[in-house]
């Protein structure tokens, strides 16, 4: 009897996956080719369909299925996984009606539309309308989800189980006591140039590169593809049809360079996910942070490691030979390490960039709690990074209006960015201490041992672990965030001639 129970539980999930994953193609298709006169009847069709999952999802049918299952001695453990943490799904989800599901979706079709052209005509007050209404929603859904401290914790709870307010505080003022020494510190020692990077860099090299560097990570292009997007994202719609995207700036090759092999990252997690779990918990992501601690890992880690340059660099030079002909290898690595505050947090060095987490996790708190006005949020924004990395944006796209989330209502996301690479840096240093001569076969353009590694410690696992769980099982402690300033203070160490902190 729990054979066919079973049976008939992942056909309704799988069913809901369907109906997810059709959503995410038409979200997909929204962002890359769909024409402007489009965008209301996609809206329209993006509400139906997360309707109509979420129906399947908190239906009485799966109710009694998942209550029939529980605590079934006749299951096995990966049985008995995903139904315990469907059953955590099923009463969270069922906390929504589908009215107000499908009141959300339409409103994220209109956010994102709303945004791209506030970036179009760089004016945050075509935004800022729709930007209330949704901050408006993500109450009320923090209401319906309920929570004991804090409204932002029932929103964070989506992205990264078990986050409150109260763990992310003292996560972020460790940033802010510790962060600014280590910048003080770069900062008073000869700077680095990052000229190289500046030079004109065609398209279309720049493109074919990124293919080349995708390749060798491991990504299977018959398994997923690359495009072009305003906001660089990955998307997945299953682990044999996983999407990332991509923009170039011909201007800047940092802008190119590092979303490729981030998203890269994102890819390869999505496409190591068990294919025979298909629409089940056991099948997805272990969680937002740990998702980023793996775009983190091959971004940072890797792609702006030395070892990864020393193989990859001569191919580089193959395809752009007049723009780096004289640009020696060191020169390269200096400048794509150059610590230097910056505006777009996707392009920002490793040092500065969790000031631009630390920045939006208070708006977005200040914003979900009342204690922002979302009229006030371009003002606001400028003013803390003035305090916090001593600059301020030009205007509004390269302040309020560069990062999509928000259209999105993706309220407590942001903090996830800064425990991936936390997440990273700690699962890097296991890494390093369990392949033998990791650093040679990156030197030797060889990361397949890398990408064994982390299919087998994270992507087979999906969601069987919570975030800490997984962190213990893979370096025997929870998170510590120590392994991340220990990486941050070796590495600048060599590039800026530190010989302590």
């Amino acid at each position: 009897m729990s054979i066919t129970q079973y049976t008939a539980y992942t056909t309704l999930l799988q069913k809901a996956a369907d109906l997810n994953y059709a959503s995410a193609l038409l979200s997909w298709d929204q962002e890359i080719y769909m024409p402007v006169k489009g965008a209301a009847a996609r809206g329209r069709q993006l509400a139906t369909l997360a309707s109509q999952a979420h129906e399947i999802l908190t239906s009485n049918e799966l109710g009694n299925l998942l209550t029939e299952l529980t605590n079934n001695e006749e299951l096995n453990d990966t049985e008995k996984a995903n139904v315990r943490l469907s059953l955590e799904d099923y009463t969270r989800n069922k906390k929504l009606s589908p009215a107000f599901i499908e009141e959300l979706s339409m409103l994220q079709s209109e956010g994102f539309n709303a945004w791209v052209d506030a970036r179009k005509k760089n004016d945050y007050s075509l935004f800022a309308h729709v930007l209330a209404r949704m901050i408006t929603i993500k109450r009320r859904q923090a209401e319906l989800f309920g929570y004991k401290d804090h409204a932002y914790d029932a929103l964070l709870d989506e992205y990264e189980k078990g986050a409150t307010v109260a763990m992310l505080d003292p996560v972020f003022a460790g940033i802010k006591s510790q962060l600014p020494l280590l910048h003080k510190t770069i900062k008073n020692k000869t700077q680095v140039s990052n000229d190289s990077f500046q030079l004109n860099f065609p398209k279309q090299q720049q493109w074919d590169f990124s293919i080349d560097v995708l390749k060798s990570m491991g990504f299977d292009f018959e398994a997923g593809r690359q495009d072009y997007s305003e906001h660089p994202f990955t998307t997945s719609f299953s682990s044999n049809d996983v999407r990332l995207t991509t923009r170039v700036d011909e201007q800047n090759y940092a802008s190119m360079l590092w979303s490729c092999i981030h998203e890269g990252g994102h890819g390869l997690y999505e496409q190591g996910l068990p294919e025979d779990q298909y629409g089940l918990p056991l099948g997805s992501p272990a969680s937002l942070g740990i998702h980023e601690s793996q775009s983190r890992l091959w971004e940072n880690c890797i792609g702006r490691g030395h070892d990864f340059w020393t193989y990859f660099y001569p191919k580089l030079q193959t395809y752009f030979p007049d723009q780096l002909a004289n640009i020696s290898l060191e020169e390269w690595y200096h400048a794509m390490n150059k610590v230097e505050p910056s505006l777009i947090r996707t392009e920002a060095d490793e040092v500065t960039y969790h000031f631009h987490v630390l920045i939006r996790y208070e708006l977005e708190k200040g914003l979900i709690e009342g204690s922002m006005d979302p009229a006030d949020l371009p003002a606001k924004w400028n003013e803390l990074y003035q305090q916090y990395l001593g600059i301020s944006p030009k205007d509004d796209k390269t302040g309020v209006l560069q990062d999509v989330h928000w259209s999105h209502g993706m309220f407590g996301y942001f903090p996830t960015y800064s425990l991936g690479s936390f997440y990273a840096a700690q699962f890097f240093h296991q890494a390093q201490k369990d392949i033998e001569q990791l650093d040679v076969q990156i030197r030797n353009g060889d990361t397949s041992q890398l990408l064994a590694w982390l299919r087998e410690k994270v992507h087979r696992h999906g969601r069987r672990y919570t975030s800490e769980e997984l962190c213990k099982q893979i370096t025997g402690e929870g998170l510590n965030a120590a392994h991340f300033i220990k990486y941050i203070q070796n590495k600048y160490s060599s590039i800026y001639g530190i010989s302590n902190w």
